[in-house]
């Protein structure tokens, strides 16, 4: 009797062990752990979080400032504002009784210069040239001076040095004016008996110093051209400079004399390739010359017949002729100068003529 109940006992023992073993048998073949469900559930919220914090965090606002800070490649680049075409033309004011200028010609409107790639991301060339024209002789301009007008033309630069595309003989008379030494109305008495027009580049500081003088000069017709306000050396300073010396001498004539001109000589003569294509976006003409002599020294004037001989000997058609009005001997040999030219069958034109 107890060894029968004993079989039975471990019957169901048995039974027993072989449901639990079925029980768990997934557990130990690949089945679905419910320890590992629980951490795949724990990443899944994790992962769910974060993606859901990103949505609620990273919005347009913060993407855009992003997008907006992409620097366009320089090839790109094109100015924002279109400054004024060269036009070969001075303009006045309409004469206004009530007109608080010097001149009596009602203020025109001043001018905001765009300065076109003010950081020359193009890589212009910035190396100083310091303008040389060579001694014309025999009529005939020098061999600088003719390589400096292809030069200008070949690059597609908006400069002169000469003329180049004129038939008859013509010569431009042109000043520069830094300061007055007591001739330059004689110069405009002479200009006005011969019936002659020249160009006066001016810096700002003699603009504003002798008003009267260059009241007359625009009244009778001769050019005021932009000589820059402090005289800097152009290849020395930035393109937002230069447009602001330019500008700020522009608004003074158009503020105060009602009158504005696209002609501008570098102080100095220097300039670089840079400084060329930033003049020429402003809607200048820059002026250089073929014909000038040593007359700027007020210390070392030689005389008259030094002067006369010295410009008659290197007269050539298209010639742009530079002197100093605060040489005395230029303001004496004036009127001669201009009687032997036009004997020879020169005729002097004003810069507006310039062929374009």
């Amino acid at each position: 009797m107890r060894k029968n109940t004993l079989i039975v006992a471990c019957v169901a023992l048995l039974l027993v062990a072989a449901v639990a073993f079925v029980s768990n048998i997934d557990m130990f073949f690949g089945g679905e752990d419910v320890t590992e469900k629980t951490e795949e559930q724990t990443v899944q919220n994790a992962e769910n979080k974060v993606e859901e914090t990103v949505k609620n965090t990273v919005t347009p606002t913060t993407i855009k400032p992003a997008e907006t800070t992409v620097t366009k490649p320089t090839t790109e680049y094109k100015p924002s504002v279109t400054n004024p075409p060269y036009r070969a033309e001075n303009i006045t004011g309409a004469p206004d009784s009530s007109a608080k200028t010097f001149t009596g010609y009602a203020a025109l409107p001043s001018v905001n210069f765009a300065v076109n790639d003010p950081e020359n991301s193009r890589g212009l060339p910035t190396a100083a040239i310091n303008h040389s024209f060579g001694v014309a002789k025999d009529g005939k301009p020098h061999d600088i001076s003719v390589n400096s007008q292809k030069f200008f033309e070949t690059k597609g630069y908006n400069a002169v040095t000469y003329d180049t595309k004129s038939t008859e003989k013509v010569l431009y008379l042109t000043f520069d004016c830094g300061y007055e030494n007591g001739y330059t109305f004689k110069v405009l008495d002479t200009l006005k008996e011969k019936n002659v027009s020249a160009a006066f580049f001016c810096t700002l500081d003699h603009i504003k110093a002798e008003p009267e003088l260059i009241s007359r000069m625009i009244k009778e017709g001769h050019i005021v051209g932009n000589h820059s306000d402090k005289h800097p050396n152009f290849s020395k300073i930035s393109r937002t400079r230069m447009a602001q010396e330019i500008e700020t001498t522009d608004n003074y004539l158009r503020t105060n004399f009602g009158y504005t001109s696209p002609f501008f000589r570098f102080p100095e003569g220097a300039y670089s390739e840079n400084a060329l294509d930033l003049v020429g976006s402003l809607g200048y003409k820059s002026v250089f010359w073929s014909l000038a002599y040593s007359d700027w020294d007020t210390s070392n004037q030689k005389g008259k017949q030094y002067a006369f001989d010295t410009v008659t000997a290197r007269l050539h058609p298209g010639a742009i002729i530079l002197l100093h009005s605060v040489s005395k001997d230029n303001a004496e040999a004036l009127g001669d100068i201009i009687d032997y030219a036009l004997a020879q069958g020169y005729v002097f034109k004003p810069l507006t003529e310039l062929p374009l």
